[in-house]
């Protein structure tokens, strides 16, 4: 058996097949490639924004403030970004985050709010 047959190919990551808002745009409803429903609240996700603006590039601390976030918080929009990530456009007009499939099943697992 050569070398190359028995290395194990790498599991792929579970990716969404469905992602719903509800209808207060308050919260996102994620259906995943391996068969698991997640979801997780527009505030959460704004709270967690991978962006340049709400983490520091060098030293990756959280800039944002968290409390400046209102629970009220709501997602306008949801776009695709190759076959990686997510971007949210929020309710403030914020639209820099890029959410990475890893990132979002994390988030959304990690939410008191479940589909």
């Amino acid at each position: 058996m050569s070398f190359w047959k028995t290395l194990k190919p790498a599991q792929t990551a579970p990716k969404p097949t469905a992602v719903e808002l509800s209808s207060d745009r308050a919260t996102v409803s994620l259906t995943w490639s391996d068969g698991r429903s997640t979801g997780v609240t527009a505030r959460a996700l704004r709270v967690a924004c991978p962006c340049a603006g709400c983490v520091d590039e060098w030293s990756g601390k959280r800039t944002l403030d968290p409390t400046t976030v209102p629970a009220d918080t709501v997602i306008t929009t949801v776009s695709p970004v190759g076959n990686y990530a997510l971007c949210f456009t929020f309710g403030d007009g914020h639209a820099t985050g890029l959410y990475v499939f890893d990132l979002l099943r994390a988030l959304s697992e990690g939410s008191t709010t479940r589909a």
